[in-house]
């Protein structure tokens, strides 16, 4: 059985300093943070910029304490600086999906002050925690990572930003105080980011407080840039190539995939709706659960945890769905639990009962990174075979309305409510024929003609003119079954499925993706 070892690391540098001058270095960090309270948007945020100060002097009366103990008892501290290839090379990698998701939805432009003030609140609170509990602080990129991989799943909004710091001085509390001797080395037991994120996650949703954060909005417009799923493909694959964690990501992905084509084929409906495996969840498959450090070290005890993160994240939606909660926390929640596990995982691994089943006993001359790069070429074909049969990519069938026409015609499990899902948002952008077809199905399947008539009011006011006469019928007792055909008005709103709104696209393009999404009637007019 093989065992994934760690990579040599550069040789670290250390200097020797006094309090005094260890409380200017905290000292530094902490008035860079101070000065975020002068940018613009921070200034007009009385709530915000409380936020920062806040922090701030949190910082400095830890930063009072420790020093004048420190001096006090003539300690002397050390500086260290330890980098370490994957906390930069995942910092670099996190960088460019922040710009080009960004590209996409400007908000993630809009809040780069933010992120870089995390950032600085981070190294100022790794570095107390540190000198806190001994007298070396390791100064490296992991602050990066830890930053950057939260904000890729959880932000909360201006008026809540305490909490983000809250959130990560967790993190980096939980890396510090709970760990655990993992063969022969002592060891963080939880993914930082992960373990903050699932504490705080179970915070929002016990409490029903979503709306305070960004969460929804970044599950949702995570799917806006084009190729989003070959993109964060290929974006993993140099972690991968050094650090051999393909054997996590390609079985949690796999695992993902298979539960939803058996899903599908015993209820005709997906059971992520519009995808087989969500890209917010595609994301917690390479970046989220992968640190090498919290994972298992044998092969087979990867490919375990890689399958168990994906029934972990299928089983974490149904709690959620059921409970009327936000599903979106699926991929945050099962992280930590299986980092517990990790041990426990490595240990089954090597037992008789699954030893047969070990993959190093396949290729035992493929050692190192040619291993790791011969699991990158299964994982390609297995990626490129998947993509071809719409497991993941931008053409997945139940993101568009014909699917879903079908399946609420046929009573199949979910599919008239998430319908109606669809329809509300699509009216709620301005469709007429959205709010008409909502409200027969409000009348026809649910039988309540109060918010039927309220869609087909709204449709009217679209200037959609079947709905204008649905509700002069709901309202006179007559029967409300007329519905026509989408207009060219509604087709840019209702044909951009889960992606980002379509825009400046003639008539002919138009009706030629609605010809490709299914829409009836509407190949003809390509035709003519």
């Amino acid at each position: 059985m093989i065992a994934i070892e760690p990579k040599t690391e550069p040789a670290s540098r250390s200097i020797y300093i006094a309090p005094l001058r260890g409380f200017s270095v905290a000292f530094a960090f902490i008035f860079g943070l101070a000065l975020f309270g002068l940018v613009g948007q921070v200034r007009a945020n009385s709530r915000l910029f409380w936020s920062f100060m806040g922090a701030v002097v949190v910082l400095l009366a830890w930063s009072a304490v420790l020093f004048g103990s420190a001096w006090g008892r003539r300690r002397k501290l050390a500086l260290e600086f330890a980098p370490r290839l994957q906390h930069y090379l995942q910092a670099c990698l996190q960088t460019a999906i922040f710009a080009y998701w960004g590209w996409y939805w400007r908000q993630v432009y809009d809040s780069y002050y933010l992120v870089i003030a995390q950032l600085v609140f981070a190294y100022a609170f790794d570095l107390l925690l540190s000198w806190s509990r001994r007298d070396i602080y390791r100064l490296s990129f992991l602050p990066f990572p830890i930053v950057f991989s939260t904000n890729l799943f959880l932000w909360f909004k201006p008026d809540w930003f305490y909490f983000q710091f809250m959130m990560l001085a967790l993190g980096f509390a939980a890396k510090e105080l709970f760990r655990w001797n993992k063969q022969g080395r002592d060891t963080h037991i939880f993914n930082p980011s992960s373990f903050s994120l699932m504490v705080f996650s179970l915070g929002l949703v016990l409490t029903g407080t979503t709306d305070i954060t960004w969460g929804k909005e970044i599950a949702i417009t995570q799917f806006y840039p084009p190729h989003m799923y070959l993109f964060i493909f290929l974006i993993g694959l140099p972690a991968q190539y050094l650090f051999g964690v393909t054997t996590m990501t390609m079985p949690a992905v796999v695992t993902t995939y298979l539960f939803g084509l058996a899903y599908y084929g015993a209820t005709g409906v997906y059971f992520f709706f519009d995808s087989y495996i969500p890209i917010s969840v595609f994301f917690g498959m390479h970046l989220l659960f992968t640190d090498p450090s919290t994972a298992p070290r044998t092969e087979l005890g990867r490919m375990i945890f890689g399958a168990l993160y994906g029934l972990g994240n299928v089983a974490v939606y149904h709690v959620l769905h059921s409970a009327g909660a936000p599903e979106f926390y699926d991929k945050l929640l099962p992280v930590p639990i299986l980092n517990v596990m990790i041990q426990l995982i490595d240990r089954a691994a090597g037992s008789q009962l699954l030893r047969r089943f070990d993959p190093s006993g396949f290729g035992r001359s493929l050692v190192g990174r040619r291993r790791n790069l011969a699991y990158i070429a299964l994982w390609t074909i297995v990626f490129a075979m998947t993509s071809a049969a719409q497991g993941v990519g931008d053409k997945h069938p139940g993101q568009f309305v014909p699917f879903w026409q079908r399946a609420c015609r046929e009573d199949r499990p979910h599919a008239c409510p998430y319908l109606a899902v669809l329809h509300a948002n699509f009216c709620r952008q301005g469709s007429g024929w959205a709010c008409n077809e909502l409200g027969i199905l409000q009348a026809e399947r649910q039988l309540d003609r109060i918010p039927a008539e309220g869609w087909f009011e709204r449709g009217c006011d679209l200037g959609f003119m079947p709905a204008c006469r649905n509700m002069n019928r709901i309202i006179t007792g007559r029967a409300t079954a007329e519905t026509a055909s989408p207009t060219l008005q509604d087709y840019p709103i209702i044909l951009r499925g889960s992606k980002t709104p379509i825009s400046n696209l003639t008539p002919f393009a138009l009706y030629a993706l609605a010809c490709s999404q299914g829409w009836p009637d509407t190949c003809d007019q390509i035709r003519r």
